[in-house]
């Protein structure tokens, strides 16, 4: 019953923190938790706060997680409760609003029932051991590859880890997807993320000073992230949301997304080589499978004979968009799954959108049992043009001290009956 405050002794095994003790050996203890149920207007919410206390510390972790279904589509519990281990030392806390990996996305479809559309994992040792390590994260320092690992600013050259195929991606294999934020709940709709990322860091170069809100638009039914960072030194930026969606709902198995159409706000793309680093072209997608300024599904030219789909082994291309102005606020994209009547819509202050369509997912099985075969997500990628520091002919992605990155993206669904 809403407000109702049942008193509970759970034992429990919590998954979102990780401790070692002076043994090396990983210790987490459960206390007694309070088990809540409320509601706000017509919905009910989930909220669950997680303090972690021992040597005169402690560490806070709030999280969202979907429970159960009611009949009204959502059912939420709060649970409250102290872990302590006198002898433990923190090592790693996984904020799962950082990523969209538990953080899970429910909506309606045109019968008025209800799935998750994010592609992620029920456990933080199923995230850290993920076959896709991108899997619904943040990204960072820098989205998309950069070739050879390697870039030179101001006269500097700055080595990177090599993590896909010749090529540095998404910032590393220790970039921001496998870090810990620090999280604020601002408002019940409102979470602010801060991440410090360190000189040298996966290479980058100076101390970056992140801040990423995620802010749920009731009315706009809108997901809308805001990112803003500043440096100590000249360094290259360009963060995105890697959400990997299925409009029809996660399942086993998760269905194509081949049938979902899709309309692009771009006249140009950037053509990439066999390793998919960006040629330096800015070619027309007129006449082209790549062409999504009408309607197409995914399916419909995904397997043509098209080098540039050899290429990605699909779409996985950045789009040049149709920008307004610059850094203004514009539709990137659309999505459409008519089985479910399910609409996305992408908009964005960046000058470019990826998208992928999921084709090296192997079939892993991620939240809720549901697997993930190929092409089993579709993905647009807000960000800076790939390899930008090594073409001086794209938009920059340089962050110089005293300037601010900024970044809106919004993720805006809906239903056609």
């Amino acid at each position: 019953k809403p407000k109702e405050t049942i008193e509970v002794s759970l034992n429990v095994a919590i998954q979102y923190l990780a401790f070692t003790n002076n043994q090396g050996k990983m210790v987490l203890e459960s206390g007694d938790f309070e088990l809540q149920v409320g509601d706000s207007s017509d919905k009910i919410f989930l909220r669950d706060t997680v303090q972690i206390g021992f040597q005169d510390t402690t560490y806070q972790v709030k999280e969202t997680v979907l429970d159960t279904m009611n009949s009204c589509g959502e059912a939420v519990i709060t649970v409250k409760g102290i872990v302590r281990d006198t002898q433990a030392t923190p090592i790693q806390g996984v904020n799962i609003f950082s990523t969209l990996q538990k953080k899970i996305l429910v909506v309606t479809d045109k019968d008025g029932k209800y799935a998750n559309v994010v592609l992620g994992h029920d456990s933080i040792d199923h995230v850290v051991n993920s076959p896709e390590p991108f899997l619904s994260t943040t990204i960072g320092r820098y989205g998309n590859r950069i070739a050879k690992g390697k870039f030179t600013l101001y006269g500097e050259e700055h080595e990177l880890t090599i993590n896909n195929g010749p090529n540095s991606l998404h910032g590393g294999p220790t970039g921001f997807h496998a870090r810990v934020w620090d999280a604020d709940q601002l408002a019940e709709n409102i979470i602010q993320f801060n991440y410090v990322s360190a000189d040298g860091e996966e290479g980058f170069p100076g101390n970056l000073e992140v801040e990423m809100v995620y802010r749920l638009e009731e009315e706009e039914n809108a997901l809308v992230i805001e990112y803003r960072a500043t440096t100590d030194k000249a360094t290259v930026v360009n963060l995105t949301n890697h959400g990997f969606f299925n409009l029809a709902g996660i399942s086993n198995p998760t269905p194509t997304i081949e049938n979902n159409i899709v309309t692009i706000n771009a006249n140009f793309y950037t053509p990439i080589d066999e390793v998919s680093i960006p040629t330096g072209e800015v070619a027309k997608v007129e006449g082209t499978p790549m062409d999504f300024t009408t309607p197409h599904t995914v399916g419909e030219r995904i397997n043509d004979k098209f080098q540039q789909l050899i290429n990605g082994a699909g779409y996985d291309h950045c789009y040049v968009l149709n920008k307004i102005e610059t850094g203004s606020l514009d539709l990137a994209a659309t999505c459409f799954e008519p089985n479910s009547g399910r609409t996305m819509e992408v908009y964005t202050t960046e000058a470019g959108v990826q998208l992928y369509t999921g084709n090296w997912l192997n079939g892993f099985e991620g939240a809720h049992g549901a697997t993930f075969p190929a092409r089993s997500a579709i993905c647009f990628e807000a960000q800076c043009f790939p390899d930008t520091p090594n073409k001086p002919h794209f938009p920059s992605a340089t962050l110089l001290p005293g300037d601010e990155y900024q970044q809106v993206t919004i993720y805006k669904f809906g239903v056609e009956k």
